[in-house]
């Protein structure tokens, strides 16, 4: 792993302290943000792959006691949420408290969410999912951008390298957060695995603190700051809304009739609703020119793709665990590998399979255009639900119902494939796409993506009717998936014109 590359001009306002650099070469900023960055993602990998094997535990042996449906619902519009919050977190970073606040206040909300998840005792657990949903989506834009604000505009190859770093520190933690947490929360105690991701995430939080004087001036102060009008109607529409979904639950609640699916409804409400907003009112603007306009049009085909992508890939983390959980013959040589293990599977290929992905790109060069390459990615993830499908199939004839647990590898091998042809070039596709000034607006719309396909995805296993994933669940999911892939394929042409990519 190399070191990032130095902007050649200093960015403005750094107060010179942009250049000391640390033990390994990298700067102090630098290693300040990745070291951060690399504990926050220990703590959410971590939570994430215990999440619905606490879920479906039985209350008895401390576990939520939910089924695999609502089990599945819960991972899908939480992940929704994250997606979700990180709109209004990037805004707040951007227009009120810069993205050195935005970052450490994003950490002290996640901290305190897994200090939630950590005490004995359901009441806590749902407050806490939405403290770490909330401050996940304050930092991750904000981190993104703090990073990006380091590097000279005209410093591209400086700036791809630093954020290289950063994509491989999101795979070294989820590899290894699985492996922590899953043996604990598994094997102990569920409160405490969520404790040790509550440690991780403090870890993070004491080496932004302690470092970020590395920053200077740098995110200290908005980049657009709000006007007073602005934020006096900021507060006025979010203290209406609040008050109205207070209201609401509180009636909820009074008349005995409130349940925590009533929550989630609202979630996935809004995962449908908010990207439509967004869509009309940036179409409906006078700035953008007619090509513009035809380019942000066309773009919705795109972003219902990715939506779908991400509706099949999360699913790794909640139907894929509960078949690792239900289905899977999980002893080695005496020994019960925990469930949550195979979560560590996605990050492993992931970093075996980037290289060869991006050594594709590189060769291929125009000849595969977006659309292509997004069918790529939904193709691989075809594959490794036709797998999922293949071994559900298996559990009918297999002893006990269990089969390999190299059924489940090969799939997980196949969406990492997926993840890595499809994801990075979703996000390059959309800062290519947006309009010149809107570039920050079109990076959200890829982000309500995943909400959208957060809350598509937690619903497919209820809305099918089964009660756990068996093979014509896994079938038809892998026969959409390549039919999409397929309309991409076929319609290249016409989309690279339109998008002008």
């Amino acid at each position: 792993m190399t070191a990032p590359a130095e902007s050649p001009a200093k960015p403005p306002g750094a107060s010179g302290h942009t250049g000391r650099r640390g033990p390994l070469g990298w700067p102090r900023w630098f290693t300040t943000l990745f070291g951060t960055d690399i504990w926050e993602r220990f703590s959410f990998y971590g939570m994430t792959a215990i999440l619905v094997l606490y879920a479906t535990e039985p209350t008895a042996d401390g576990g939520l006691g939910m089924t695999n449906e609502d089990a599945t619902l819960l991972f899908g519009l939480y992940m929704a949420s994250v997606f979700l919050s990180s709109v209004p977190g990037g805004w707040i970073g951007d227009r009120l408290l810069g993205s050195v606040r935005a970052v450490k206040y994003g950490c002290c909300l996640i901290g305190l969410g897994h200090v939630s998840l950590a005490l004995p005792g359901h009441v806590f657990f749902y407050p806490g999912l939405l403290l770490i949903a909330g401050g996940t989506g304050l930092l991750k834009p904000n981190m993104a951008h703090l990073l990006s604000a380091f590097y000279a505009p005209r410093d591209r190859a400086g700036r791809d390298a630093g954020f290289a770093i950063f994509y491989m520190s999101v795979q070294v933690s989820a590899l290894a957060a699985p492996v922590v947490v899953g043996a604990v929360g598994e094997t102990v105690n569920w409160h405490l695995g969520f404790g040790i991701a509550a440690v991780g995430m403090a870890a993070g939080l004491l080496r932004y603190v302690r470092g970020s004087h590395h920053f200077g001036d740098t995110g200290r102060t908005p980049e657009r700051a709000a006007t007073p009008a602005q934020r006096t109607r900021v507060l006025r529409t979010g203290g209406l809304t609040l008050a109205v979904v207070v209201i609401v639950y509180g009636t909820d609640a009074a008349l005995g009739s409130f349940k925590i699916a009533h929550v989630m409804a609202l979630i996935g409400l809004l995962t449908v609703v908010v990207p439509v907003v967004f869509f009309w009112r940036l179409i409906r603007n006078p700035l953008l020119t007619p090509p513009e306009r035809v380019r942000v049009k066309t773009y919705i085909w795109l972003f219902l793709a990715s939506a779908l992508f991400w509706a099949m890939f999360l699913q790794g983390g909640s139907v894929f665990a509960i078949f690792a959980k239900e289905s899977t013959d999980r002893s080695v040589l005496g020994f019960t590998v925990p469930t949550s293990w195979f979560q560590s599977a996605t990050p492993l290929f992931v970093l075996l399979t980037a290289p060869l992905f991006a050594s594709l790109w590189k060769r291929a060069g125009d000849r595969i255009g977006t659309a292509v390459k997004f069918a790529i990615g939904m193709g691989c993830t075809s594959v490794a639900f036709a797998v999922m499908a293949l071994a559900a199939w298996r559990t009918g004839s297999a002893p006990g119902g269990l089969v390999s647990p190299w059924w489940l590898v090969v799939a997980f091998l196949m969406l990492a494939a997926g993840e890595v042809a499809f994801a990075p070039v979703g996000m390059s596709a959309t800062t290519a796409v947006a309009p010149a000034t809107f570039v920050s607006q079109m990076v959200g719309l890829f982000w309500l993506a995943g909400a959208l396909g957060g809350g598509l995805g937690g619903n497919a296993l209820k809305v099918s009717g089964d009660e756990s994933p068996s093979a014509s669940y896994f079938l038809a999911l892998s026969l959409v998936l390549l039919a999409a892939g397929v309309a991409l394929v076929l319609a290249r042409g016409p989309l690279g014109r339109r998008l002008g990519v």
